[in-house]
């Protein structure tokens, strides 16, 4: 009796190995997308320290916040993925472009100033950009 000796994977098995496969892409892709998205959205919370910096020095100096860019003496930047930075008082608002992966009906971070003794505390809860997309600091 001669027997055949099995080589190689069965359909079956190929087809589970392509299953898992398919499972593990439909839940890395969309994380992947999360990761890249708020990787952009760092951009613009590293272009606010400097804004951020001017206002509190504003702030203590002449007791009050500024009315706007101008009155700050702050030119907005148009970068790849913040399309600027906005001056009110009290507050500091990045709009995002829609190519930092950031839809444009929710696009906007606003970071608050609140004044103490210890000087000017910020947060950045504010805006409408969606929370899974925020930095840890700001959700």
């Amino acid at each position: 009796m001669n027997k055949k000796i099995q080589q190689g994977f069965t359909l079956i098995e190929l087809m589970i190995v392509v299953a898992i496969i398919g499972i593990l892409a439909a839940i890395a892709i969309p994380s992947y997308q999360d990761f890249t998205t708020r990787s952009k959205v760092a951009e613009g919370i590293s272009l606010v320290a400097s804004p951020q910096m001017s206002l509190a020095e504003f702030a203590l100096n002449n007791l009050t916040f500024p009315a706007n860019n101008a009155a700050l003496g702050y030119s907005s930047p148009n970068t790849r993925y913040v399309s600027g930075i906005a001056v009110t008082p009290h507050l500091l608002t990045i709009t995002y472009k829609v190519a930092a992966g950031v839809p444009s009906a929710s696009n906007t971070l606003v970071f608050r100033a609140t004044t103490s003794a210890a000087g000017v505390q910020w947060s950045c809860t504010g805006g409408s950009l969606g929370k899974k997309l925020r930095p840890s600091n700001c959700r």
